[in-house]
């Protein structure tokens, strides 16, 4: 697999005005709405953060992020700027405008509790209340529910901060260090969408510990995009997906 080790500074996105800021400690689960029209930059607080992510489109739930088209499309395993994640329906959900870490899983999945309690032990709510074990498949199960979703609209999910490297042999390593203190990735969501994100460990993660880190969500007013806008002129792949999405919403394709 190609590595790309380019970084881009979010700053250089020229983010608007803040509209909130939330942090989310490790272990954790959240869901939100999140416009289009606004960046979501979530930032990696302590360094080694998994931050798992699935997207759904609020008007119409089954509308939701497709990895497989997202990849092929832009000829990639990863996720970084200029790419975009591209929805089943061929439309854009949201746009990487910006990212400090450089590479973003798309292949590992979440974790489980099988797999949680194999490497870390059983602390069950029971024993430890809120200090219990999470993993990554039921706390966005919890989030889903909340929307009218459920087990079934668990996809293919990113992983940001993690990197998954396949050797030649088709094993999958898990890239220890990939994201530093303070690393962050900025999305510009073009569709109004349900964003659901658990923060359990990777399930490669080699850790013997159970210790999942924090990380921070904020939300900013984004700037206009341009016709020259990297994301949009990426791949023609890209900008089919963005004319899709403004005829989506009712608006002139060409501006």
């Amino acid at each position: 697999m190609t590595e790309n080790n380019a970084k881009t500074t979010p700053k250089s996105a020229r983010l608007g005005d803040l509209i909130w800021r939330e942090n989310l400690p490790g272990g954790a689960h959240w869901s939100g709405v999140i416009r289009r029209g606004t960046v979501l930059r979530i930032t990696d607080v302590q360094g080694g953060a998994n931050a798992s992510m699935l997207i759904n489109n609020i008007e119409v739930k089954n509308e939701r992020y497709n990895m497989p088209d997202t990849l092929k499309a832009q000829k990639t395993a990863f996720l970084t700027t200029p790419n975009m994640c591209f929805s089943d329906m061929g439309r854009v959900m949201c746009s990487i405008i910006g990212d400090t870490c450089g590479w973003h899983d798309t292949i590992g999945g979440i974790s489980n509790a099988r797999i949680v309690e194999k490497k870390y032990g059983a602390k069950s709510y029971q024993k430890a209340h809120n200090d219990y074990y999470k993993n990554g498949f039921d706390s966005l199960i919890n989030e889903l529910e909340k929307w009218g979703l459920g087990v079934s609209d668990i996809m293919p999910n990113i992983n940001w901060f993690s990197k998954v490297r396949v050797e030649d042999s088709g094993a999958m390593t898990f890239v220890e260090g990939n994201s530093k203190a303070g690393d962050c990735v900025d999305l510009r969501f073009e569709m109004d969408c349900i964003v659901s994100i658990a923060t359990a460990q990777h399930p490669l993660d080699p850790n013997p510990k159970y210790d999942p880190k924090p990380i921070e969500l904020s939300v900013f007013k984004a700037m206009p995009v341009g016709q020259d806008d990297p994301c949009r002129l990426h791949r023609a792949e890209n900008e089919r997906a963005y004319y899709n999405t403004k005829i989506y919403y009712g608006e002139n394709p060409n501006g």
